[in-house]
């Protein structure tokens, strides 16, 4: 009896597998991008048709093409400050030889131990009126007030709060990977601080940087909670105001549009970061 092709044994063990996994994903995406070409009617709700008139009235309506944008310069502010705070933090973890090491990552997992809910609410009670910073501003200068809730700066401290662990952990990996006897010669050779960072690790750190960097700014064009909580109500982005077409609005035909714009926007700057990414790596 010949022996079974390894490659027909790998493809029956992962096969099955493989088509549940892109039924369960591909499914909800052809249900939604049906649904996204309906009509909006205020007595059925939804009416069935084929129309790209919800796409049109995002594309074409400021305020939605605004909220986009907002969303857009929120994730990538996050996650420009994610890597300019977590490269250091990851470095000094990676190359820590101390016994407490172990509890320097612990502090870094902890907080993903508590929902962004929670957190948000915690931020809540620091920036708002009468929390911890307007109380010590009042305390330290009388009749002075610091309120920096529902502003854009609180919303952008909260996701960054949130998702600077993720960007930390990726890193620390990478950097984990890399020789430090690589460093030790480039050092031997003459190169300063600064020059080992930007030829040597930058480059090596690469990859890990464009892992990081593209889980955060998935996390910060998604985020809910945090936007709706720290923002308010004046302040809109994309995920807050998809749940209120939805669920608010009973629009559902437009709430299904936005979500496949926000996910069709999203995978494209992602793979075009990537792909850039990816050059710049083998260019180096």
């Amino acid at each position: 009896m010949s022996a079974r092709p390894r490659g027909l044994t790998a493809g029956l063990l992962v096969g099955p597998a493989t088509l549940l996994v892109m039924g369960a994903l591909v499914a909800p995406l052809l249900l939604l991008a049906r649904t996204s070409l309906n009509r909006y009617d205020r007595t059925q709700f939804m009416v069935e048709a084929l129309t790209p008139e919800n796409y049109a009235r995002f594309l074409v309506d400021p305020f939605y093409t605004g909220v986009l944008w907002t969303t857009l310069w929120i994730a990538l502010l996050t996650t420009a400050l994610c890597l300019l705070f977590g490269f250091p933090i990851a470095y000094r973890l990676a190359r820590s030889q101390s016994r407490w090491k172990s509890a320097g990552v612990l502090l870094v997992i902890l907080p993903l131990f508590i929902g962004s809910t929670v957190r948000a609410l915690g931020w809540m009670g620091v920036l708002g009126r009468g929390g911890l910073l307007d109380s010590a501003a009042a305390a330290l200068s009388p009749g002075s007030s610091v309120a920096l809730l529902y502003t854009p700066f609180a919303v952008v401290l909260g996701i960054l709060s949130i998702n600077l662990p993720y960007m930390v952990l990726t890193l620390q990996s990478v950097i984990e990977g890399i020789d430090a006897r690589v460093e030790e010669a480039a050092d031997s050779l003459g190169a300063d601080g600064p020059r080992r960072f930007l030829h040597v690790v930058l480059p090596l750190a690469l990859p890990g940087i464009a892992t990081g960097a593209v889980l955060v700014f998935i996390l910060a064009m998604n985020a809910y909670a945090t936007p709706l909580l720290l923002g308010g109500a004046r302040f809109q982005m994309m995920a807050p105001m998809l749940f209120r077409e939805y669920a608010v609005n009973n629009n559902w035909p437009f709430a299904a549009a936005i979500a496949f714009i926000l996910m069709i926007t999203t995978l494209t700057l992602t793979a075009a970061s990537s792909a850039f990414v990816q050059r710049r790596y083998k260019a180096a």
